[in-house]
């Protein structure tokens, strides 16, 4: 038989060539893998963004080697199609000897087909590094979450000398070989020029229509949370008040009896049950 052949970075690179626009989303374990690898989403990214929607910290930087190897495996169990591509969390590229241990462990241990960073010049040498060794490497600039209680929640490259470093940020990355840079919360007039003169592939969460594609966290796409509504996020669905409704109904029907009913069970014979009660009763004799 032969083996689904996933996504590779050619193909992503192939479409920025093209013209032809992409999505990506997150995924964190092995069933919303399934249902993104079955509507035909092309990259899943693990995030980091699991420290927030799976562990319920409060920003990604909690989140370990051992998160990312946990989650990355059970995405790449579930996926057949997409190209998997974990985070690199918090502190664990400080230099490129580190980031070479971690991307080993997502890529031997849980299977992922390539890393994603946060930075540009200054980790342009790891990236270098990584990409010499093998490893498919994409970027991740503007506002960077790992960074998120220096810079602040808010939107990176307003500014002319921020505008400026950002594109050096950028040109530095492609550079160094990263196949793909993800552009958080930039103005969309600067992340269009990124994209214009980048020759790799830019993806935009909150940076607007003028990237190459697109990246979303799967929980805010699905209306999972109703306290959690970011600007840069389309709720397609409002699963969270579905699977609500659905559980309330459940504890519903256990509580007034009418769940399970006999066509949720399965039974043996009445012989049989008389056999095993007559036993019983003889040895309590």
């Amino acid at each position: 038989m032969e083996a689904t052949i996933r996504t590779t970075i050619l193909d992503i690179q192939k479409m920025k060539q093209r013209g032809e626009r992409f999505a990506m989303v997150t995924a964190y374990d092995y069933t919303a893998a399934q249902l993104a690898d079955r509507a035909g989403i092309p990259l899943l990214l693990v995030g980091d963004s699991l420290g927030m929607v799976m562990l319920g910290h409060s920003t990604t930087v909690p989140v370990t080697v051992d998160d990312m190897v946990h989650h990355a495996a059970a995405v790449v169990r579930g996926s057949t199609k997409a190209l998997v591509v974990a985070d690199l969390p918090f502190l664990s590229y400080p230099d490129a000897g580190r980031a070479i241990d971690a991307a080993a462990r997502l890529m031997q241990q849980a299977g992922a087909q390539a890393v994603k960073l946060e930075g540009g010049v200054a980790v342009a040498p790891t990236v270098r590094r990584l990409v010499d060794l093998g490893i498919p490497v994409m970027g991740h600039l503007g506002f960077t979450p790992q960074s998120v209680h220096q810079i602040g929640l808010r939107v990176q490259g307003r500014s002319a000398a921020a505008a400026t470093q950002l594109l050096a940020d950028a040109q530095a990355l492609e550079e160094a070989g990263a196949f793909a840079v993800v552009l958080e919360l930039v103005p969309m007039s600067l992340a269009a020029v990124v994209s214009r003169r980048l020759s790799i592939p830019t993806i935009g969460i909150g940076a607007g229509a003028g990237c190459d594609g697109q990246v979303q966290v799967w929980h805010d796409l699905l209306g999972l949370y109703d306290d959690m509504q970011p600007r840069h996020a389309k709720r397609y669905a409002e699963l969270g008040k579905v699977i609500e409704a659905a559980l309330r109904s459940y504890a519903a029907e256990v509580r007034d009896g009418s769940f399970p009913t006999a066509a949720h069970g399965t039974d043996m014979k009445a012989e049989t049950l008389s056999a095993v009660l007559g036993a019983a009763d003889h040895t309590t004799t």
